[in-house]
């Protein structure tokens, strides 16, 4: 039990510190007073430039030896440490006691804060940053973990103690912790914008996902819980937990909204049902799944006592994670827009934003199924529906072979197929020479350039595929 430390100051070595949730643990012990020290294999930006930034000492972790190890009073080990492997032996032969990082953050941290856990399949990243600028307006410094690439601050904060928003994620926590990392956040209010099956490589069924969250309800007194009814699964867990908890539900072109999105380049409108009355909000965002990203965000908050008119002032102006829905420069006059999307529904709804951003505009969508999940073919015909108002499409190709725990790999030569069925021009790339002259063959003088991917696009990114600002 990590409480048992209590105010006191601890030597903490971060094995595997250069990982999203890894560095952002890391600074946020460091603002916590504790004495914080890493060690990689590779280090990269932009969490490379945080910590060096934060002043945590990074070093090279093939220099790291058992006798290092046993210096410090805890060892935090990254998920990306397999069971099997030679760093878990090294780590577990030390005599070093050694925990994860959501366990860290739980036993030494959030037991202390009132925390705010957003979860869900599609949109923490982004509803965690809409949330921390909205209580920001409303006047507070909260604490924060955000597992995304920031421009205007690093990826967490200590806070004031008014709020902690923590993206509460459902994969699990470490080789030998298989559980939901949220279940080791001591949250308080839960936001769940969606809940489907992903993650096949942990999970295998959309019930084990629900199992993470009920035993969340069980082991936490949660004081309110806000939801998208739009899913199910959301609905169903609503109905079993105690009637004590505060709740609230959001959903798309409903009664409640939100509905009536509209939008130009720059920003958007839309109507949220609040307290029995319907209010016209404003906001810099664009996007279907960010204007529900903000909406869970608004319900909540009112649900604080926060009052509409404040509410409509803080939605006013909102910056955006990158890789959600960025513009990220041009391409021989093309836009080209960059988004995290990796499941079939996250693809539908960033499409159908794009095409009502650029309304007339052919689409060339390059979809690159990287995620454990998506390089199978558990979604083989929902990825093909996804992409059926496209007009062209390239999927990337790589060597990585699934490891979900049904099924087998997409199958690239069936989705192409199946898009052509539709009409819609459809190319395989297998490296990044073949991507660019797809690209170049496939785009038309107004085309509107999509690209989809949690990686690097075959190192499209690293190319000097995007040119000047338009």
């Amino acid at each position: 039990d990590l409480k048992k430390y209590g105010d006191k100051k601890l030597n903490i070595f971060f094995y595997r510190i250069c990982g999203t949730g890894m560095g952002a643990a890391a600074s946020l012990l460091k603002q916590a007073g504790h004495h914080v020290v890493g060690a990689d294999l590779s280090y990269s930006p932009p969490m490379s430039t945080y910590l060096e930034q934060d002043g945590v000492t990074c070093l090279d972790l093939k220099k790291i030896t058992q006798e290092d190890l046993r210096k410090y009073d805890l060892i935090v080990v990254g998920n990306s440490i397999p069971r099997t492997s030679d760093y878990a032996k090294m780590i577990e032969e030390s005599g070093a006691k050694f925990t994860s990082f959501p366990s860290l953050l739980g036993g030494l941290v959030l037991h202390r804060q009132n925390v705010v856990g957003i979860a869900g399949t599609h949109g923490k990243t982004t509803t965690t940053y809409y949330l921390v600028q909205l209580l920001e307006a409303l006047g507070h410094k909260p604490g924060y973990v955000i597992g995304g690439i920031l421009d205007d601050r690093p990826p967490s904060a200590i806070g004031d103690g008014s709020y902690f928003v923590i993206e509460s994620d459902e994969y699990d926590s470490a080789y030998f912790e298989k559980y939901s990392k949220f279940l080791s956040y001591e949250v308080d209010h839960l936001v769940l914008t969606s809940l489907e099956f992903d993650h096949a490589d942990i999970f295998n069924s959309l019930e084990d996902i629900k199992n993470e969250f009920r035993k969340l309800f069980k082991q936490r007194t949660i004081a309110s819980y806000i939801y998208n009814s739009e899913y199910p699964a959301c609905v169903e867990l609503s109905r079993e937990i105690s009637p004590s908890i505060q709740q609230q539900f959001f959903a798309l072109d409903s009664q409640i909204g939100p509905k009536e999105i509209s939008n130009d380049l720059t920003s958007s409108q839309f109507v949220l049902e609040l307290g029995g009355s319907e209010h016209v909000f404003k906001t810099s965002i664009i996007g279907i799944q960010n204007i529900l990203n903000l909406s869970s965000c608004l319900k909540f908050l009112y649900s604080q006592g926060y009052g509409v008119e404040k509410l409509k002032q803080a939605s006013l102006k909102l910056e955006q994670v990158k890789r959600r829905q960025e513009y990220r420069g041009s391409y021989k006059n093309s836009p080209v827009i960059d988004d995290f999307a990796h499941h079939p529904r996250a693809v539908s709804l960033t499409i159908d934003s794009i095409r009502k951003t650029y309304p007339g505009r052919p689409l060339l969508v390059v979809f690159d199924p990287i995620s454990a999940t998506a390089r199978s073919n558990i979604f083989q015909n929902e990825f093909a529906q996804s992409l059926y108002s496209a007009q062209s499409v390239i999927v990337t190709q790589n060597n990585l072979k699934t490891t979900a725990k049904s099924g087998s790999d997409l199958d690239l030569n069936q989705l192409t197929s199946d898009l052509k069925q539709h009409n819609i021009s459809a190319r395989i790339a297998a490296d990044l020479k073949e991507l660019r002259l797809h690209i170049e063959d496939l785009k038309q003088d107004d085309s509107i350039i999509l690209v989809l991917s949690n990686r690097t696009c075959l190192g499209l990114w690293e190319s000097d595929f995007v040119q000047e600002l338009l």
